[in-house]
């Protein structure tokens, strides 16, 4: 019996070592991506998808969807993007039971970090802090749209593209109209009554013209 306890404990410490030797090599090895290297139409599924994840509470599901769009889109490594999504998800849900804007900058350290881990891998040259304070904007010109004009959400999305792919915002005003206007339908169902299956198929469509769109931005031919 103590020699099967030993052999047991021995493989377990074996386990546990590979285990961490690989969760290093993923957080600690140099890796680089082209982050304008995508494929629309898969990001605007994960985004319809996540979504809904957002609005239903669901933040498991959200999690996983989150570590699937960063696979496909920035192709980090696994336990790096485990850790990514761990500080997009958190920023998320932190935003989300906020009140005011003194909750909501309590998302801030966290989308720093985000986009912190993005910037290191990113081939593209960016301000992770700015990105950051731009996506809580956003987040909150949304919330709070009724204190705002109309234009302003697609005007705050464009800007936050803009600082992420280090190109002039106006590249990205079509991007932020589509993705506002897919907002707006999903806002304004909500506030009717409830968001249909056509109302998430029309947000849908949206949302794929609106990553065309950005993609075409930071792919000029």
């Amino acid at each position: 019996m103590k020699k099967i306890l030993l052999k047991i404990g021995f493989a377990t410490l074996l386990a546990g070592a590979a285990l961490a030797g690989w969760i290093a090599y993923d957080l600690y090895t140099p890796q680089k991506t082209d982050i304008r290297e995508f494929d629309p139409d898969e990001v605007a599924r994960l985004d319809t998808a996540m979504w809904r994840s957002y609005y239903s509470r669901e933040r498991l599901k959200l999690y996983s969807q989150l570590t699937e769009l960063l696979e496909k889109q920035y192709r980090l490594n696994f336990w790096q993007r485990q850790l990514v999504a761990f500080y997009a998800a958190k920023a998320t849900f932190t935003f989300k039971d906020g009140k005011s804007r003194a909750d909501y900058e309590k998302a801030l350290p966290d989308l720093e970090k985000f986009y912190g881990e993005l910037r290191a891998v990113s081939t593209t040259e960016f301000d992770a802090n700015q990105a950051a304070r731009l996506e809580l904007e956003w987040w909150i010109v949304h919330r709070q749209r009724a204190q705002y004009r109309d234009g302003d959400l697609a005007d705050a999305l464009a800007a936050t593209a803009a600082a992420v792919y280090n190109r002039p915002k106006e590249d990205f005003l079509e991007h932020g109209r589509l993705r506002a206007a897919a907002m707006t339908i999903r806002d304004t169902a909500a506030e009717q009554g409830g968001v249909t299956e056509e109302d998430w198929r029309k947000i849908d469509l949206l949302l794929h013209e609106s990553w065309r769109s950005l993609h075409r931005a930071v792919n000029p031919k």
